[in-house]
């Protein structure tokens, strides 16, 4: 029994079930797109298979990510004891457990439409290539911020049957914030990373790292402002938007230094600007 109760635990660990920030960053921006393709409450078919659907994604990209970085993650402080590069977990479990995971967010994608279906092999196909982005490309944030996006245009198929230009900018405007979180993120692995040879945002920007964060966080909020404005006409989302700025105003004093707890403490708040969105777009639609 012990031994059965420590495997989950591990398990638990691999997919970072402890920490549901991770998931919690994609479901808030899916949802808003949920809400605003369905004009309201979306029905509580595809609240579920959206909400259950973006844990299991998340999950399985946390499997794919801890084996492909599984020789970096050693020789950084913040990743050393994670299972797979401790030997917790073995490459083929952390893969099979990622699969497992995948298939059964695919089962439910299967209960929606040819369209949605369609869009979530290529969602599928990001994730696992986002993992290796960071060993080509200078800013591999914009890699993740497509595979964080991919269910705006999911969730519009799975409502309308299509996926409209809104769908599109509406995910413009999510990669910006996604640009903004994980930059925060990878300045504070930024030594670490330095020193393996990862290329992150955090590095290319150098110094002009927290000035570009804030630049994609007011990107972010501008272009779902713009966007949404015919579809929410309501003084409740501009006081959320109100809201959301305000966190980043926080967001810039904490990271403005620089150290590794106030911009890891930012990201792992970020969660609460997708929320305030959310929560405004959701409260508007229910008064239309």
């Amino acid at each position: 029994m012990r031994t059965w109760q420590n495997k989950l635990q591990v398990y638990l660990d691999l997919i970072r079930w402890n920490r549901p920030a991770g998931w919690l960053l994609l479901l808030w921006p899916t949802l808003s797109a949920l809400w605003v393709a369905a004009a309201g409450f979306p029905g509580w078919h595809l609240l579920a298979v959206f909400v259950v659907g973006t844990i299991l994604m998340r999950s399985a990209g946390c499997c794919i990510n801890d084996v492909a970085d599984r020789e970096f993650d050693k020789h950084v402080k913040r990743t050393a004891a994670r299972p797979v590069t401790t030997g917790a977990v073995s490459v083929k479990e952390a893969l099979a457990v990622g699969a497992v995971l995948a298939l059964l967010a695919f089962v439910l994608v299967l209960s929606t439409n040819a369209i949605t279906i369609g869009i979530s092999f290529a969602a599928l196909a990001v994730t696992l290539a986002y993992p290796y982005a960071k060993r080509y490309v200078s800013m591999p944030q914009a890699v993740l911020g497509v595979a964080f996006g991919m269910g705006i245009p999911m969730a519009f198929a799975a409502v309308r049957g299509d996926v409209p230009p809104l769908a599109w900018v509406l995910m413009l405007g999510n990669l910006c914030w996604v640009l903004a979180y994980d930059t925060e993120y990878a300045m504070v692995d930024r030594d670490d990373d330095l020193r393996l040879g990862i290329k992150t945002s955090a590095i290319t920007l150098n110094n002009w790292d927290v000035p570009a964060v804030i630049l994609c966080y007011i990107l972010f909020i501008t272009i779902w402002t713009l966007a949404l404005m015919e579809y929410v006409p309501s003084a409740i989302f501009y006081i959320a938007i109100v809201i959301t700025a305000v966190q980043v105003v926080w967001h810039f004093t904490l990271i403005r230094e620089r150290t590794r707890e106030g911009c890891f403490k930012a990201f792992r708040l970020n969660h609460w600007l997708g929320f305030a969105m959310f929560v405004g777009i959701a409260l508007s639609a229910s008064v239309q």
